[in-house]
């Protein structure tokens, strides 16, 4: 039985209560809306839709609001974190959290501005256990605004104590 495109796009696709059942972040840190295009365990494209609202623009900056790299970074890794979560079993929001481990080469080319829709591409590059690396890219409008690779940790709930909470 082949599946129709609906149903195909439909399961390649995690709207935002699945996001919410597989990472614990909620507004005003949670910087994804959607997952699109998942291949699970391996890669997946995230949709931040960029609002005037958001609650950083007050001070970043005032008359001239631009999106802070660091919570670029941030959706990467919750675009990421939820790309590891759908791919496991038993595993959930209330069960596990994802650590960020490294963030390295960062790069920011483009400011990200009220309006914009960043469409974040992450990539797993490798595994091992429960430690995953990444590379993510954000773009807007197909332009590159950011890029940066990063390793992260799965670990049960309470699990860690020494390193940040990501994705």
């Amino acid at each position: 039985m082949t599946k129709t495109k609906a149903e195909t796009k439909k399961k390649n696709t995690i709207d935002i209560t699945g996001i919410m059942a597989k990472i614990p972040h909620r507004y005003p840190m949670l910087l994804i809306d959607r997952v699109i295009d998942v291949v699970p365990g391996e890669s997946c494209t995230g949709i931040k839709n960029v609002s005037a609202n958001e609650p950083f623009f007050q001070g970043h900056f005032p008359g001239h609001p631009i999106m802070p790299g660091v919570l670029i970074i941030e959706a990467m890794a919750q675009a990421s974190a939820t790309l590891v979560v759908d791919a496991l079993e038993d595993v959930g929001s209330s069960s596990h959290l994802v650590y960020f481990m490294t963030i390295e080469s960062a790069r920011f080319r483009k400011p990200v501005v009220p309006g914009d829709q960043l469409h974040i591409k992450v990539k797993k590059d490798r595994q091992r256990g429960h430690v995953w690396k990444f590379r993510g890219e954000a773009y807007v409008d197909n332009v590159l605004c950011a890029e940066a690779s990063y390793t992260a940790m799965l670990v049960p709930n309470g699990g860690a104590q020494t390193t940040e909470a990501a994705g």
